[in-house]
């Protein structure tokens, strides 16, 4: 029993894309940009709360930064908080990470700054978390009963399965360009549908998305509007040096 829940539990939320995943070609999907979306944040924040943090910490942040969202203290302790936490603490779990190595083998990953880490090649890592959360499928050959497509025989379950339903990947027998065959995916196929549309799960993916690319940074668009400002004086200042340089030579040539 302990070993079902350890895979059930401690199996990273995003772990690193494996030579499978690679091999199976997945395209991660494009991640909405909602960063300037406060409603889509606070509603991001909100599933994290629910789905997330009960394995999941996110001890780079506190409650409190959670107003920079638009949210009240008391909006923040009537909706956010269901335990004895205060709003100035940070965003914890009440399992330590000794227990958790004692009951389950080793601690579920802090996802503070997820989307930052998980930017590659393939993408950033707001594509990859969206790409993860809306690609599992139903697989009995798993331990968990559940596979992901942006990353194939990922142990960790499928905990928003009630919110999308159950659903299958349909695969293809072809030939690649040097006549070699592949199993290629096709399509998703729906079992049973969940509580919410396709169109309102997606959209829900991408406010948790956007949450966690903003809980990774979350003075990022004051950095990028500052950024802007900067780099006008620096090019207004750079005409007015140019200027000036030119008329200071202009007697001495």
């Amino acid at each position: 029993m302990k070993k079902l829940i350890a895979l059930l539990l401690v199996a990273p939320l995003f772990a690193p894309l494996s030579a499978s995943s690679a091999e199976e070609g997945y395209t991660l999907d494009h991640a909405p940009n909602l960063m300037n979306d406060q409603a889509a944040l606070q509603s991001g924040a909100k599933l994290f709360v629910n789905y997330c943090l009960n394995c999941h910490s996110a001890s780079s942040l506190r409650y409190s930064r959670l107003q920079d969202l638009g949210l009240t203290e008391d909006q923040i302790k009537k909706n956010l908080l269901f335990t004895s936490d205060k709003v100035g603490e940070l965003m914890r779990v009440s399992m330590t990470a000794k227990d958790a190595k004692e009951w389950f083998g080793a601690a579920p990953p802090d996802l503070s700054v997820i989307a930052r880490a998980k930017s590659g090649e393939r993408g950033s890592g707001a594509d990859y978390i969206y790409s993860y959360l809306r690609t599992y499928y139903k697989d009995d050959a798993r331990p968990t009963g559940w596979n992901n497509l942006a990353y194939p025989n990922s142990a960790m379950p499928h905990i928003l399965w009630q919110l999308q339903g159950t659903r299958e990947a349909v695969y293809v027998d072809k030939k690649d360009e040097a006549g070699k065959p592949v199993h290629e995916f096709e399509k998703f196929e729906e079992v049973t549908p969940g509580t919410l549309t396709p169109l309102q799960y997606d959209t829900s993916i991408a406010e948790i998305t956007g949450f966690l690319s903003w809980m990774a940074e979350p003075a990022q668009e004051t950095r990028k509007r500052i950024g802007v400002w900067v780099l006008l004086f620096l090019g207004v200042t750079f005409i007015l040096v140019w200027r000036l340089n030119a008329s200071y030579w202009k007697e001495v040539k």
